[in-house]
């Protein structure tokens, strides 16, 4: 990857202003690579721009509007050239029962997670072609067996890794390389919200040991950092996450076996009790939407 001319030295990384994003930039930069930062927070993609040994620059987008997304893509092919290497890392949560959880707070976790990416792929698309690039899709063990209290958040890792598998066998004429990341447990800002939530924290407090340990930022992108060298058509991180894809058919049962045990331990008013948005990059979001006014109901013609 640090070889060869300067098709192969672009890398976008979207949801860079901290966490795995910010991490994964650093990984790339230290091997040779230019990066461009993608976020919602301007402050902050500077801050981690100017740490990184090589050139970079930042560019404020949220991924959900395409139009301003497709003007990112020219910025970064007229500043630095076609991307050779995109990771789709953006992404927000929340937290609680699907019956008190706003619409529009489910909807936007959705339309992130996403359609975020899916608009990140489309608009960076043409780019990886004419490079023989490489798309890396960021998903979640949340796609292999899905937690009570994070609908959203479940139903949009599931959606990417089909988006990202289907998209795969679309793009190899092309030449572009698709990978599925598959994340568990990281120290982001994220997993410290979510470890408040009590259903949530018990679920995670059954799990085996390995399983619960929290892996940081830095190891998580050493390990996706790796599967762009290699091109890999899947990056587990935690690695041994690979030994868990033959018993996907039976982990829904698993847990939901479990959570049935640890919501009926629960008092009702937890159970009703709402999180919200988790992390400081999903609040980050809804502060730059500002606030979003109800749809008024539509009332259907009368026959």
């Amino acid at each position: 990857m640090a070889e060869g001319g300067p098709y192969t030295r672009i890398a976008v990384v979207t949801g860079a202003a901290r966490g795995v994003g910010a991490a994964v930039a650093r990984r790339l930069a230290l091997r040779g690579m230019r990066v461009a930062l993608l976020g919602r927070e301007l402050d902050s993609l500077r801050q981690v721009a100017a740490g990184l040994p090589t050139e970079a620059h930042c560019f404020e987008v949220d991924v959900t509007d395409e139009a301003a997304l497709q003007g990112a893509a020219r910025s970064v092919d007229a500043r630095l050239g076609p991307a050779s290497v995109v990771i789709a890392n953006a992404g927000i949560a929340a937290a609680g029962p699907f019956a008190t959880c706003e619409a529009s707070l489910f909807d936007r976790v959705v339309e992130v997670n996403l359609i975020g990416s899916a608009n990140t792929a489309r608009v960076f698309l043409p780019q990886l072609a004419r490079t023989g690039g490489y798309f890396l899709q960021v998903a979640s063990t949340a796609a292999f067996g899905s937690a009570p209290m994070m609908s959203a958040y479940c139903a949009s890792k599931a959606g990417v890794e089909s988006f990202a598998q289907a998209l795969r066998t679309e793009v190899r004429p092309a030449g572009v390389g698709v990978g599925i990341a598959y994340l568990h447990w990281t120290g982001t800002d994220m997993i410290a919200a979510l470890d408040d939530h009590p259903v949530l924290r018990a679920l995670r407090s059954h799990q085996p040991a390995p399983a619960r340990r929290v892996h940081s930022p830095e190891q998580v992108a050493g390990w996706l950092v790796r599967g762009v060298e290699r091109r890999a058509v899947s990056v587990y991180a935690p690695p041994w996450l690979r030994l868990v894809q033959p018993l996907r058919p039976v982990l829904p049962l698993v847990v939901s076996a479990v959570a049935r045990r640890s919501l009926s331990a629960l008092p009702s008013e937890e159970l009703q009790r709402t999180t919200g948005v988790l992390g400081a990059g999903g609040a980050a979001d809804l502060r730059a939407r500002g606030a979003v006014p109800p749809v008024p109901p539509v009332t259907p013609p009368q026959t």
